[in-house]
């Protein structure tokens, strides 16, 4: 009895890793789409700067405060996202970024 309940203590954490790992999955791919209709024309396919634009790959975790004020509020010729793109929107396009920066 003891095997069967050590057993079937694994099946939920597993399952939860795979379903979190397809919740990562849809918000990466979602925050894709917001990124190829609104950002990919200045920033480049796939996040590739073209060197006129702030290559994104170069934001580190630690600069979500600061990709989140460029967006609202525009940047230099960046012009600003607010009332544009929701706050879910925003954070899709982050999870998207993050998952293509040079620094995990």
């Amino acid at each position: 009895m003891l095997v069967s309940a050590a057993v079937f203590s694994f099946v939920p954490a597993a399952f939860a890793q795979n379903h979190d790992s397809e919740q990562n999955k849809t918000t990466i791919a979602a925050g894709e789409t917001i990124y190829n209709a609104k950002c990919s024309s200045c920033h480049g396919d796939q996040l590739v700067s073209t060197g006129q634009t702030f290559d994104l790959r170069r934001l580190t975790a630690n600069d979500r405060a600061r990709f989140n004020n460029a967006v609202r509020n525009g940047k230099n010729q960046m012009p600003p996202w607010r009332g544009v793109l929701s706050d879910d929107e925003i954070d899709l396009l982050w999870s998207y970024v993050r998952t293509n920066a040079y620094e995990k």
